[in-house]
């Protein structure tokens, strides 16, 4: 493992790597999104008791499996980065976190649009929606350590240990409903008996969730390309100031 990870650390290799996944990726994307979104809210039968509000649900719950997602392979792309150094995993955690921070945003929006005709408030201060503003917090807060220093090698450094330690809110996200008293519903298709809604609901939730993280792949190679040639420019023009 440590051999292969020494290979993908050379930039140009893992560009030659990504180049032919980014555009996979974006098609893959662009169908799936399309097919699920597009069966959800024109063809999908509204629910018995939300109406036809529960459509929300075809873009809340995809957006809440990606905020987790990717800061799950943010943290683990931090980890390689402090254990084995790895530039390339820095650079990769680096481009996921506006991503997963995206997703953690469009979760809340649509989260406060679903349930207020629901619950009859924007907001209610329970462990899933806490817990979820807090993981919104902790991506801004991995960007920002980003820019507070000028040195990138600390920069990384400090970024990957938020980034770890913060991932212990990862399964209070997903424990806090069935942990704490909440307003909002427990899990209902990743649970230990299998999904609990029907086929018709399930399928282009499915959809749209894969499409969602083909998406995150599509913009992932494309923000980390342009992270590494940002990073050449950097060094060139260091070079030159130093030559100079």
């Amino acid at each position: 493992m440590a051999s292969s990870l020494h290979r993908l650390a050379n930039p140009t290799r893992f560009l030659a790597l990504i180049r032919p996944v980014q555009p996979v990726a974006g098609v893959a994307a662009l169908l799936l999104i399309v097919a699920g979104l597009g069966w959800g809210l024109l063809y999908a039968p509204p629910d018995y008791q939300q109406g036809e509000t529960v459509r929300i649900m075809y873009v809340h719950v995809p957006a809440a499996w990606m905020a987790l997602f990717i800061y799950v392979c943010m943290t683990v792309a931090s980890a390689v980065g402090l254990i084995w150094r790895h530039p390339v995993a820095d650079l990769s955690a680096k481009a996921s976190a506006p991503i997963g921070a995206a997703f953690t945003f469009l979760c809340l929006v649509t989260g406060a649009l679903w349930g207020q005709p629901m619950w009859g408030t924007w907001w209610v201060w329970d462990g899933r929606l806490t817990s979820v503003l807090i993981l919104f917090f902790l991506y801004l807060g991995y960007i920002a350590l980003w820019s507070a220093f000028d040195d990138q090698a600390k920069a990384a450094r400090a970024a990957a240990i938020l980034a770890v330690v913060g991932v212990i809110n990862v399964p209070i996200v997903k424990f806090s409903v069935d942990w704490w008293n909440t307003l909002h519903q427990p899990a209902s298709v990743l649970t230990m008996e299998g999904p609990k809604i029907h086929a018709t609901l399930l399928w282009p939730l499915l959809l749209t969730g894969l499409g969602f993280t083909a998406f995150y792949i599509y913009l992932l190679c494309l923000r980390v390309r342009t992270e590494i040639l940002r990073r050449k420019v950097r060094i060139a023009r260091l070079a030159a100031l130093a030559q100079s």
